[in-house]
């Protein structure tokens, strides 16, 4: 079993982070990320983005497993 040190998660506000973070609090697949860290400096839009980081976003919106638990509402 790896320890907390071994696992590597994605940078705050990379492609990957805003995909498994979308899909956690049930937000929609919109491609984006924050090259400074999450709402630091400026977002960019899925139009700006590389064709890798759009599949590193979306990979990590279909694989995250995790979901915000909202409790009784």
């Amino acid at each position: 079993m790896k320890s907390i040190h071994e696992i590597k998660f994605p940078a705050h506000g990379s492609p990957a982070d805003r995909g498994s973070a979308d899909k956690y609090y049930g937000r929609p697949c919109n491609p984006h990320w924050w090259p400074n860290g999450t709402y630091m400096g400026h977002r960019v839009p899925a139009e700006d983005m590389t064709e890798d980081e759009i599949s590193l976003y979306k990979e990590a919106y279909r694989n995250e497993k995790d979901v915000k638990d909202w409790g009784d509402e």
